[in-house]
């Protein structure tokens, strides 16, 4: 029988769908925020920088569960509430300029949400950089709306394998007991 380990791997961060998607948000936010804004706009700024947070906080979140997956828990969580800062700037840019933002159901919104399911970063970003900013801007709303769905599905899995393993701590005492008793 295999012994448990109190510390166990999560893998390369890069391996995760939602860390992906989350590159691709902040490829696809530089290419839009210095794009849309002159220079010295804040905008550009505190559009950068959440799509960093999302995609850092990710990492970091990653690699905080090998020892707590609280910790884990409250950067993954802190990276889904910057891509929903993220979102409403783009929602903003689009509401502000007079640009239609595409329903659930129009064909342009169901043509990126597959895209933005099974395409490559490197293609989206390609056609991202050859459309105009309201089409940019509503690619990477449903690009936000798909990586909100993927940190939520993870901070769910997250939240029972901790009911299940408990935290550090707890794991700590288990196999120190454990381990006296042999």
């Amino acid at each position: 029988m295999k012994e448990a380990t109190l510390i166990k791997s999560q893998g390369d961060h890069r391996n995760l769908i939602c860390y992906r998607k989350a590159e691709l948000i902040y490829d696809i936010t530089c290419h839009f925020a210095y794009s849309a804004f002159e220079r010295g706009n804040r905008t550009i700024d505190q559009m950068v920088q959440a799509a960093r947070s999302g995609k850092q906080n990710i990492i970091e979140g990653n690699a905080d569960i090998e020892t707590s997956i609280e910790m884990g828990i409250k950067l993954i969580n802190v990276a889904k509430a910057s891509f929903k800062e993220l979102l409403a700037d783009y929602e903003d840019y689009l509401r502000v300029n007079g640009y239609e933002q595409w329903c659930n159901d129009s064909d342009k919104f169901v043509a990126m949400r597959k895209l933005g399911s099974d395409g490559s970063n490197q293609s989206i970003l390609d056609i991202a950089k050859s459309r105009p900013l309201d089409t940019v801007a509503n690619m990477a709303i449903i690009l936000l709306k798909q990586e909100d769905y993927l940190l939520h599905k993870l901070l769910a899995s997250l939240s029972e394998q901790f009911l299940d393993e408990g935290g550090f701590k707890e794991k700590m005492h288990r196999m120190r007991v454990e381990r006296r008793a042999k």
